[in-house]
């Protein structure tokens, strides 16, 4: 095979996998889109609350990554049992996601509740301006107490629609998200500015809105599973047993809580390394939130690819076709890298222009540029790892995942930052980039293990079907 036949499919081929990346695509683009709407609205009442807002985010951004592991844990076996045909796998994975979701919303709400305030304060450095310090601790804990209400739809949508798009219905969450972030982005409007007789409510305003765009989007998978079983047969009697076989939880526990802590101490070494960049004080917190907001509208391009080979290469694989799966997985793999250099491109040439739409000082202006500057520099690297990252997911190599993924952030990544930032006088942009650029070990780490093909394994064969 030539190496351009390798690397690139047919027509037949991109239809099939952009149907299933692209409604994750648009989904991803409207949300971050009026997230980066939502930031600007907050980002002109004043630095102090954006901020504040930035290191919440931060923070709940652990929970919802915890969120995401425990469902995509339980959820490489919902893949593989609808790629077999198996509804009862389905059924009961989807029961486990109800358990382990649950349980996580739970511990969120009282570690918040308990720690919230002292861990604001980790990230609130630089003397001379305690008052806007002092500001952004009371900005950041008003946001928090409304959104802890947000967590709990957060997790059920999360088990719904990852259930939804496991059995290749992909569009109704994406309608989900789309009404959640105009209806977020309309409340932004009414109570962050007090417009149209609302109260002006600012940090609190842009939390309410989110909360209750979560409940809408909620409401929207909830209804339309239940009120279509026929397509959804998973969801006929889900609720009259909660009884998951016990040799499926272990499968499932010894699989997927590898995930969960990976994405949890992902989560939390990226909010490490924030934390290690705010030593270099409050406008560095602000400029990275500018520039993390916008550049998260182009990544969706690779988040979307890295969820099309969890998905498409995750059914291949339980149907048994492993060779498929293979050159299925390398042509999205290509297609993914490719696609980024392309946004990259464009994120480096206009990223001036974004963060003049904030109302911040010009340091933080010119800050935020420079930061979207390497992290589209960095965005071909980030997709070849996030497909790499699911390759080895899909085939449930968690314990593999966990080791290429939060053991290395953990042991090269953060270390390096704790000593550039506390031991050193580098100036944060170099000290950023230095820590993006780390991640070519881990490229080169995944491209051996996907290329040794440890991850071709039907890990659903032999289970009973209905």
């Amino acid at each position: 095979m030539s190496p351009f036949k390798k690397l690139f499919g047919d027509r037949a081929f991109y239809k099939t996998a952009l149907g299933v990346a692209v409604p994750i695509m648009i989904q991803n683009g409207i949300t971050n889109f009026v997230g980066l709407l939502d930031n600007i609205m907050v980002g002109r009442v004043g630095t102090e609350q954006m901020s504040g807002i930035a290191i919440v985010n931060q923070l709940l951004l652990v929970f919802n990554l915890a969120v995401f592991g425990a469902v995509s844990g339980a959820g490489i076996f919902g893949a593989q049992f609808y790629g077999c045909g198996d509804t009862k796998g389905v059924r009961h994975t989807f029961r486990f996601k109800v358990y382990i979701s649950a349980a996580i919303v739970a511990a969120g709400i009282g570690i918040f509740l308990v720690a919230g305030g002292d861990l604001i304060l980790l990230y609130l450095h630089g003397e001379g301006n305690e008052e806007a310090l002092a500001a952004a601790l009371h900005y950041g804990r008003q946001y928090l107490a409304v959104m802890l209400f947000g967590l709990l739809p957060f997790a059920v949508e999360s088990v719904y629609s990852s259930t939804l798009r496991e059995c290749g219905e992909t569009m109704v969450p994406m309608t989900a998200g789309v009404v959640a972030v105009f209806v977020n982005l309309f409340l932004n409007y009414l109570l962050i500015f007090g417009k149209f007789g609302c109260p002006r409510l600012g940090v609190v305003g842009a939390a309410i809105a989110t909360v209750v765009s979560r409940y809408a989007q909620t409401a929207i998978v909830m209804i339309w599973t239940h009120t279509h079983s026929g397509r959804m047969p998973f969801i006929e009697g889900v609720y009259k047993s909660f009884a998951v076989p016990g040799d499926l939880t272990v499968k499932i526990i010894t699989k997927g809580t590898p995930l969960m802590i990976n994405e949890i101490l992902w989560s939390a070494g990226m909010a490490a390394l924030m934390q290690c960049y705010s030593v270099r004080g409050l406008d560095t917190v602000a400029a990275l939130n500018i520039s993390t907001t916008i550049s998260n509208l182009f990544n969706v391009v690779f988040i979307a690819m890295g969820s099309a080979i969890s998905i498409i290469v995750g059914q291949l694989l339980g149907a048994g076709k492993m060779e498929e799966a293979k050159d299925t997985n390398t042509k999205l793999t290509a297609f993914s890298v490719l696609s980024c250099v392309v946004m990259g491109g464009t994120l480096a040439l206009i990223a001036p222009l974004f963060p003049m739409l904030y109302n911040t000082s010009e340091g933080v202006k010119a800050l935020a540029a420079w930061f979207l500057r390497i992290a589209a520099l960095c965005m071909p690297i980030a997709a070849f790892m996030h497909a790499t990252y699911f390759t080895l997911r899909s085939g449930g190599k968690t314990i593999i995942t966990f080791l290429f993924d939060s053991v290395f952030l953990w042991c090269v990544s953060t270390p390096a930052a704790i000593v550039l930032s506390r031991y050193t006088d580098m100036p944060v942009l170099p000290l950023y980039l230095s820590i993006q650029l780390l991640d070519l070990i881990k490229c080169a780490l995944g491209f051996i293990l996907v290329k040794k093909g440890v991850w071709l394994n039907n890990i659903v064969a032999g289970e009973s079907k209905p």
